[in-house]
């Protein structure tokens, strides 16, 4: 197991190269960059981020996000540099690190990112370490409460469907799984505002945030009860939104154990079906819904609740990642990709320990990778 460990170590390291440099590559033919935006600030005619965002239900405003092109004729590679000194330009690049070739500045990256040095913020003059820290606890918060509720309903609601299969039971409960497999979570999160946040219908819960202004001046129930109050939605649009495939996954991987040999020996001697489903058939079952935990949690804390952070205001991760692609700021979107993959790749490695954990017959070491 220690040599197997090891080597999956090892290839995290081709691995997290081959992330950094397609994203990397791919940016670089992105239209726009931070030296533009740096131009459209100094002559007035940026749009930020922040001003995208709707401070009453972070709705995305349709504006553009390009800088003004430049005139014809104009002598400058970046596009609104109409009218400013060639000595500015220069010495913005230089601020930036664009005076570098690009294959320079990619290299001196990962330099930096192999000592945990990420950088500072383009445009927030703070450190891309500071910011991520700032942040995760509100994707953690919504990533963890997420994940629980979702294996919460669906695992159950998966053992149940197996058991049933074919029954009124399996075919209702389908339904149910088809419509949150058809419907994001960002479409259940505006229903649940017009519903329920008071959009058109009822005004029960908060739009934004996750504690209120006064969170300073509530005793110890007030501070859980005001948090509990700001999340329901949140998690609620996201759990929604993700329970239908781990569902379905939990089912099918039921249904297959179920209908092994082992199921009909046991069921042979008389053992009875409790003990066979929850004391034979859940072990061997779970591996594959292990296997996914890593992807749906970093899925959720990273990208899946970004719209969700829009949409309700939380200033996590998600938010954080969704500005720095709008303003370009390389540090913050290139800082948190490193981050987070890095994480992922470890986190599939507790996997396979995990797979271990619950079923000691895996062998892992004669494993090439």
């Amino acid at each position: 197991m220690l040599a197997y460990i090891i080597r999956r170590l090892l290839l995290i390291i081709p691995t997290l190269f081959g992330i950094m440099l397609i994203n990397f590559v791919v940016v670089q033919f992105a239209p726009g960059g931070p030296v533009e935006l740096v131009i459209a600030r100094i002559q007035g005619t940026a749009v930020e981020a922040t001003d995208r965002i709707s401070s009453t239900g972070g709705d995305v405003q349709q504006q553009d996000v390009s800088v003004q092109e430049s005139a014809s004729g104009f002598d400058s590679k970046y596009r609104g540099a109409r009218g400013l000194d060639p000595e500015i330009i220069a010495e913005i690049e230089q601020m930036l690190g664009f005076d570098k070739p690009a294959h320079e500045r990619f290299v001196l990256m990962l330099g930096n990112y192999a000592t945990f040095d990420f950088g500072n913020s383009f445009f927030q003059d703070r450190s891309v370490v500071d910011l991520v820290l700032d942040k995760m606890p509100v994707s953690i918060t919504i990533g963890i409460w997420t994940v629980l509720f979702t294996y919460i309903v669906a695992i159950p609601l998966g053992i149940a469907k197996a058991r049933r299969d074919g029954t009124r039971f399996d075919v209702w409960t389908s339904a149910f799984v088809v419509v949150g497999n058809a419907i994001p979570a960002f479409l259940f999160a505006i229903l649940l505002i017009v519903l329920f946040a008071g959009g058109s219908y009822y005004d029960w819960f908060p739009l934004r945030g996750l504690t209120s202004d006064n969170w300073d001046e509530l005793s110890l129930f007030g501070k859980i009860t005001d948090y509990l109050w700001h999340i329901t939605l949140p998690v609620l649009a996201m759990v929604i939104g993700g329970y239908a495939v781990l569902t379905m996954l939990t089912k099918n991987s039921f249904l297959d154990q179920i209908n092994q040999q082992y199921v009909t020996t046991a069921r042979a001697k008389g053992l009875e079906e409790k003990r066979i489903l929850y004391g034979h058939v859940f072990r061997n079952a779970m591996l594959i819904v292990i296997a996914g935990f890593p992807g749906a949690f970093i899925g959720i804390l990273f990208s899946g609740s970004l719209l969700i952070e829009i949409i309700f205001s939380l200033d996590g991760l998600g938010l954080l990642g969704f500005e720095a692609a709008l303003n370009r700021d390389y540090p913050v979107m290139f800082g948190t990709l490193y981050f987070f993959g890095l994480i992922g790749l470890v986190l599939n490695i507790i996997t396979d320990l995990t797979y271990n954990l619950v079923d000691p017959r895996i062998d892992f070491e004669s494993r090439e990778v």
